[in-house]
């Protein structure tokens, strides 16, 4: 009998998968390829920096709970990003150079894609501030992506988007 109760209960709660594997949520996949990114990144068009050199430096931090993002490097605008999950989904704090502390959420890796959108922040009147309102990361390769930040301002987008192209430094 406790055999059928077994059976009855895994039916229900759904069979293991080989070697304990589960299907990652979109949240989880995401947050693993952001944790991917950890190391040195060189701006492959110059977009924020000097062409070819090191414009972003990504590190895993928070016991592998955070990824800190710092960009663009040595500049008088350098700023940090921290990522980290958030229940079932993405969120990312921008400290930018202007003062402002945009919040962002995500509900995961859609494809190659991760698609970030402004749900609050710091320092910040949405209506009249300047400040980051959504963040878009391509991963292209394991060694090259693409980031695309749309900036607000006066409660609409200030402008067109900046995309910057990103390479491993190796």
């Amino acid at each position: 009998m406790r055999h059928v109760i077994a059976i009855g209960l895994l039916a229900l709660i759904g069979w293991p998968q080989p070697g304990g594997a589960q299907h990652a949520s979109p949240a989880s996949q995401g947050f693993d390829k952001l944790k991917g990114l950890q190391g040195d990144w060189i701006d492959v068009d110059g977009v924020f920096g000097e062409k070819g050199k090191v414009a972003a430096t990504y590190r895993v931090s928070g016991a592998g709970k955070t990824l800190v993002e710092t960009f663009p490097l040595g500049t008088p605008v350098e700023m940090v990003t921290v990522y980290h999950r958030d229940g079932n989904g993405l969120a990312l704090t921008h400290y930018c150079s202007g003062g402002t502390q945009p919040r962002m959420a995500s509900k995961g890796l859609e494809g190659n894609v991760l698609l970030f959108d402004y749900t609050g922040g710091t320092n910040i009147d949405p209506g009249t501030t300047s400040h980051m309102h959504s963040a878009r990361l391509e991963f292209v390769s394991a060694d090259e992506f693409k980031t695309t930040w749309q900036n607000w301002k006066d409660g609409k987008p200030d402008g067109p988007a900046h995309t910057v192209r990103l390479l491993r430094k190796k």
